[in-house]
């Protein structure tokens, strides 16, 4: 019995520990949390965290919410709370707010079994296609005649001597950034870069170089191909949860919609714009 107690007192004494490390300030004994802050982050800006805010703007959010609490503090004092607009507006606050976590709920009592979501991956895998992707290498010059030039000493090469000369002259003569890189563009899908580059990387065969200067608006390049990667079915695992998901809230809508059409039969509905059409 005293190791319980003894337990239940450590769990406690952890728990507002915890708490406390949550706790930014405190307004009159009202305690403003990490979390009151993220939430007035999330609505101004979304997939923005408090803690990777600038010291300043987080006083600024702090500021705000501080004047939440005094702001609510004296609007109760001044009796906001009889106020006719106030009770009609939390009335219908209260009556969206039991729709929506009654929603949820449905949701979250819907199960997709495994079967299930392997059957629906089977029946629509060219849904589930990994994009064609090239990882290519360019030099990029000013002039066309630079451009030709380049071309011209590297046609005689093949294979790796193809590889290794393109590398070093795209290091010693590209005006690109990717240039100290050996003028790697790293792995892109098809429509990411410009039009007229992108027609003639996605022409070449692996290993080969363009033999025409492609000019774009950022001077003239020469490409050369490393790989091709055509598209690839996805693995079930890697999409598993986008199917799931997709099937609960299929599932989910077609409950509804029934749940719905059941209510209504029962339900006692007069529609009194069409009264007034009739008069």
């Amino acid at each position: 019995m005293f190791k319980l107690a003894k337990a239940s007192l450590f769990i406690a004494a952890a728990t507002l520990s915890l708490a406390a490390s949550d706790v930014l300030l405190t307004v009159n004994g009202k305690n403003i949390t990490k979390q009151d802050a993220q939430v007035l982050v999330s609505a101004a800006a979304p997939n923005t965290s408090y803690a990777d805010l600038k010291p300043q703007e987080q006083e600024m959010i702090k500021e705000r919410l501080v004047e939440k609490v005094l702001f609510g503090e004296l609007a109760k004092k001044e009796g906001i709370e009889n106020d006719p607009e106030y009770k009609k507006t939390l009335e219908m606050i209260k009556a969206e707010l039991v729709i929506n976590v009654w929603m949820k709920k449905q949701l979250d009592n819907v199960v997709v079994s495994d079967s299930e979501a392997k059957d629906f991956y089977e029946k629509n895998s060219d849904k589930f296609m990994q994009e064609a992707t090239l990882h290519a290498r360019h030099i990029l010059v000013t002039t066309e005649q630079e451009a030709q030039k380049i071309i011209d000493e590297l046609k005689p090469l093949q294979g790796k001597a193809l590889q290794e000369k393109f590398v070093a002259l795209a290091k010693s003569k590209s005006t690109g950034p990717s240039g100290p890189n050996g003028g790697d563009l790293g792995t892109f899908k098809k429509g990411q870069m410009v039009p007229t580059f992108s027609e003639a990387v996605w022409a070449l065969q692996e290993g080969k170089i363009t033999t025409k200067p492609v000019k774009t608006r950022f001077g003239y390049h020469v490409i050369y191909l490393e790989k091709k990667n055509p598209a690839s079915a996805m693995a079930y695992a890697e999409v598993k949860p986008q199917i799931v998901a997709t099937l609960k809230q299929k599932q989910f809508t077609t409950k509804i919609q029934e749940m719905a059409k059941e209510l209504k039969k029962k339900a006692t509905i007069s529609d009194m714009t069409n009264k007034e059409k009739n008069k």
